[in-house]
């Protein structure tokens, strides 16, 4: 999707839908300032377009409640993906707006496709309304969706990444749960429970990236744990790749698998097609790094049983002083349709799912900043619930990272955002491989991400 071609395309597309539904938003009469319609005179249908499936999102029991409450806002899901697969749902999505379909809730995946569609005019700005209604965006909610001065979208889920730790494995080596703690702790916490016996190696630590252009995250271990500036670009789009701490995440790796040995082999990872989930779940290592969208798996399920207890941590900091909870998060963006002629009913829909509706729906834990304590619990107990063994997660240690979890401040990305990762995935492959020192990566990586930023500034 980051492709410039498709982008253009997609641009000229979203031009031609333009022309056919230039009659706007208002031409019904109504105030798109209007923040709320609790109780309006004639009933409405909204359009949500999701690439969330039934079996992810809980729909029908998530809009029963939604219509309950708002008996004159009923709401119609647009399936985009059955297996849910976001890629898939993005085309279908710009494919029935060019052709002008009736678009009221647009549901995005990631950042990438939220700025691309916000740059192309499809999504209306909710500053209006949420001004009309008082609310404070930075109260309300824990994941920033500022693009260009305005907010376009809300937050659903909250999905920060975390620390899985094998807790059987640390007690055998006298290791607590780290509640907080740094890089290079969790470097030595490696080293502790590498463990081989009869030639093979049980590594302290499984990194699942980069490959293939994708999972850069682990390419930015050092960067993501800050409030500002946490990705390869800064928000004004020079390059942040002179940052110390892109030089760190490239050090650590290296130290780790070629030093301390202390992390499953690069080359074994794309050799041997190895994966996060069979990886931790077989006990071949000991910790990884990913995103909370393993909660509902903790406990373990029919294809990768638990038997061995399971524990979570914070992103680790690079230093004692930094701040805690700071970690790469993962969202549902929802937006409304700048083409939607029922504009406040949408409003009352976003504020109503990304607060009490995802309590309601009780399959991730929201964004929304209000969600009690109990609250948290509840849905934690939920998810684990439908897991083969939640007795065996630590749950204290769960709820614990997730309260605390920040999300850093959003980067819109860029077009070229793909190309950047692959030139610093290959960089790193000659690095990793034996073939080039950290030094000439990171140069590389620089200039191979400056030529881009410069053939591609407008």
């Amino acid at each position: 999707m980051n492709d410039k071609k498709w982008v253009l395309g997609l641009a000229a597309a979203m031009i031609a839908a333009s022309a056919l539904t230039a009659c706007g938003s208002n031409d019904d009469g109504e105030s798109s300032s209007s923040p709320t319609a609790g109780a309006n005179k004639e009933p409405v249908t909204l359009k949500l377009h999701t690439y969330g499936n039934e079996q992810s999102y809980n729909w029908k029991k998530t809009i029963a409640a939604f219509e309950q409450k708002y008996p004159n806002i009923k709401v119609e899901v647009i399936g985009l993906s059955e297996k849910g697969d976001t890629q898939e749902a993005t085309k279908k999505l710009d494919l029935a707006a060019a052709s002008g379909e009736q678009m009221d809730i647009l549901m995005f995946s990631d950042a990438a496709a939220y700025a691309q569609r916000v740059g192309l005019g499809m999504v209306e700005p909710l500053d209006p309304f949420l001004q009309k209604e008082g609310v404070d965006f930075a109260s309300e909610y824990k994941v920033d969706t500022l693009m260009n001065g305005k907010y376009y979208a809300l937050p659903g889920k909250f999905n920060p990444w975390y620390v899985l730790l094998n807790k059987t494995h640390l007690k055998e080596a006298g290791l607590e749960v780290p509640k907080d703690w740094t890089w290079d702790e969790f470097m030595d916490y490696a080293k502790k429970l590498t463990k081989t016996e009869n030639g093979k190696t049980r590594y302290g630590t499984y990194f699942h990236g980069p490959q293939n252009g994708g999972w850069l995250e682990f390419m930015k271990l050092g960067l993501v744990n800050q409030e500002e500036n946490a990705d390869f670009l800064k928000a004004d789009g020079t390059s942040n790749l002179d940052s110390p701490l892109f030089r760190k995440s490239v050090e650590m790796r290296v130290k780790m698998e070629k030093e301390d040995q202390s992390a499953t082999p690069y080359a074994e990872m794309l050799s041997q097609k190895l994966h996060y989930r069979a990886q931790f779940f077989n006990q071949s290592t000991s910790m990884i790094v990913i995103g909370s969208w393993m909660n509902t798996e903790l406990g373990g399920t029919d294809q990768f049983p638990l038997n061995f207890e399971v524990a979570v941590a914070p992103i680790p900091k690079n230093s004692p002083s930094d701040p805690s909870g700071f970690a790469p998060v993962t969202t549902d963006y929802m937006a409304m349709a700048a083409k939607s002629k029922h504009k406040d009913e949408v409003y009352t829909f976003l504020r109503w799912y990304t607060t009490e509706g995802q309590i309601v729906q009780a399959k991730n834990v929201p964004s929304w900043k209000k969600v009690s304590n109990e609250d948290l619990a509840q849905l934690i107990d939920t998810i684990l619930s439908g897991t083969k063994t939640p007795e065996k997660v630590d749950k204290t240690s769960l709820i614990a990272v997730l309260s605390g979890a920040k999300s850093s401040k959003i980067i819109p990305p860029v077009t070229f955002q793909a190309e950047i990762y692959k030139a610093i995935n290959e960089e790193f492959e000659l690095l990793i491989l034996g073939k080039q020192d950290i030094d000439t990566m990171i140069k590389k990586s620089q200039e191979r991400t400056q030529k881009l930023i410069d053939a591609n500034k407008k």
